[in-house]
């Protein structure tokens, strides 16, 4: 039994150039014209000959124009996807002038779509809707032709939860192109949608394996071993990652992933203000820490001096207040006021 969904694949369509046609016709179309006045003239005259030059010269005057219809032009990195009667016949490629069956049909089922992606800014891609001064509506139809150039998407902001269950906000940026243009209008249903909906769904599957910033003991290599992955730090491996597996999704719609890129990455709103409190906390702690290790070590500093050099002689009741009044003067916020001490040390 014949497999119904087979995976299409792309046929390059070599069509001969359309100026010789175009010249050919309108030669053919004025002959047939010069035929229905001929064919008159002699019927006037009683020749019978006339007849069927009048009748053939008429036919060809209104069916004259048919091989018009016939004729493409492509510009740069632009290809038509062609059908006769329902069958696929070949993809026309590459920038000219060229003719077809006059009969063929062209294929794209996405060029009514319009997404956040640098293909659909330009008018050519969806219909022009004009309004004039009378109430009439204009409609301009979309172009059929599948653009072969390197396209950036950038899909909207998602909410998702990270590793730890945090939600977090984030948004990337994906440079695709259409590599099999049969693949792409035939394999799915419409493959500007399909993508941005295998985006979102890849996304997810990433994001909810990192947490936002480093965390204990979590792996997100799949290795069994905790690591420092986050999508924070490590934003060069996720958008890797969101890239292969976006291209894994898409392989049987002719598409491309070439780049991927996470463009916007915070908190959700709930829980940003937390997660600041926290940030901050972290950074006082560590900065606590630091001026605490620094005191310490300068103190240590300070009496081995005073020790080497024989300055003076202090006993451990003196050490023990020296070192808590260097500590308070070097690890206190304020700058210390210094007290003259005018009397003796007991």
């Amino acid at each position: 039994m014949k497999n119904e969904n087979t995976v299409m694949q792309e046929k390059v369509l070599k069509a001969p150039s359309g100026m010789g046609v175009l010249i050919l016709t309108i030669l053919l179309w004025f002959v047939g014209l010069g035929g229905v006045i001929a064919g008159g003239i002699m019927m006037d005259a009683g020749i019978i000959l006339g007849i069927p030059l009048f009748v053939i010269g008429l036919i060809w005057v209104c069916i004259g124009w048919i091989p018009f219809l016939g004729l493409r032009i492509l510009k740069p990195q632009e290809a038509l996807v062609l059908t006769l009667f329902g069958k696929y016949i070949g993809t026309l490629k590459g920038e000219g002038f060229y003719y077809v069956n006059p009969f063929c049909v062209s294929v794209n089922p996405a060029a009514r779509t319009t997404l956040r992606q640098s293909g659909d800014v330009t008018p050519e891609v969806k219909n022009a809707v004009s309004i004039s001064s009378s109430g009439a509506v204009t409609v301009t139809p979309a172009d059929k032709k599948i653009s072969l150039k390197v396209m950036t998407l950038n899909n909207q902001k998602q909410k998702i939860n990270d590793c730890l269950g945090n939600p977090v906000e984030i948004g990337i940026a994906v440079i695709w192109r259409v590599t099999d243009t049969a693949k792409a209008a035939f394999n799915v249903d419409n493959y500007k949608e399909f993508l941005s909906l295998q985006c979102d769904a890849a996304l997810r599957n990433i994001v909810r394996l990192y947490p936002y910033d480093v965390a204990q003991n979590v792996d997100t290599t799949g290795d069994g071993e905790p690591d420092e992955g986050s999508l924070r730090g490590s934003s060069e491996i996720v958008a890797d990652r969101i890239r292969a597996e976006i291209q894994e999704r898409i392989v049987d719609a002719g598409l491309e992933v070439i780049e991927a890129r996470i463009t916007y990455l915070a908190y959700a709103p709930e829980i940003a203000a937390v997660m600041l409190q926290r940030q901050q906390a972290s950074a006082i702690v560590d900065a606590r820490k630091m001026i605490v290790d620094g005191a310490v070590g300068m103190v240590q500093m300070a009496l081995a001096k005073l020790s080497e050099d024989g300055v003076i002689d202090l006993d451990e009741e003196r050490k023990a207040a020296m070192v808590s009044n260097l500590l308070v003067v070097l690890c206190g916020n304020k700058d210390a006021q210094p007290v003259v001490n005018s009397g003796s040390l007991y």
